[in-house]
């Protein structure tokens, strides 16, 4: 492997050298191993919805398994793995847009249980702001998902989301200045208590 490959290449480098020689089962298993995991928490992330998430990321693993023999090594494994990932993701929320588009007193419905829902006093502190995270536009919500509930590092983050780590910093500085804007509405004027400022 190269000196100046990437730490993402250096660790699947052992799946890499598998295809090289055909043997795609072991690869597959080596693979999964490794980003089952990590598919499913990005559908999460995506979606909002732990049970859709679940069936996109096996449709995405499926579609990683079927194309094995395709992989081209001039993307990494794990950014060619999580634009499948992304692309089905992507798909579902449009076929989900399409069907809710079918029955507006469906939406209307799920609008006033929304609201409903929000209305209710939270739990605790960190429930309050899981809702107001979840609030967010969808960008800064990924962001923000995966990075302090998924703990992932920016780096993965920006693997992740296909964009670069500065884009990623950005999102969350701007989220944060959000949430924290928001607190302060609520009368929760420190927000420091709650957000980490660092990247």
């Amino acid at each position: 492997m190269p000196s100046g490959a990437s730490s993402a290449a250096q660790r699947d480098a052992d799946v890499v050298a598998l295809l090289e020689r055909r043997e795609h089962e072991r690869a597959f298993a080596l693979l999964l191993e490794r980003y089952e995991g990590k598919i499913y928490r990005l559908c999460c992330a995506l979606l909002r919805d732990p049970t859709l998430a679940e069936d996109v990321a096996q449709e995405a693993l499926l579609r990683v398994w079927k194309a094995l023999g395709r992989y081209d090594r001039r993307a990494s494994l794990s950014t060619w793995i999580y634009t499948i990932a992304r692309n089905r993701c992507l798909t579902a929320l449009q076929q989900r847009r399409e069907l809710a588009s079918l029955s507006d007193p469906d939406i209307e419905a799920q609008a006033h249980a929304q609201a409903a829902q929000s209305e209710a006093p939270p739990a605790d502190h960190l429930a309050l702001l899981r809702e107001m995270v979840e609030t967010l536009p969808e960008r800064y919500r990924r962001a923000v998902t995966l990075f302090y509930y998924e703990e992932r590092s920016v780096a993965e983050v920006a693997e992740m989301l296909a964009m670069p780590e500065g884009t990623v910093k950005t999102l969350l500085f701007r989220a944060r200045a959000l949430l924290a804007e928001q607190l302060e509405e609520r009368g929760l004027a420190d927000a420091s208590l709650w957000l980490e400022t660092g990247t």
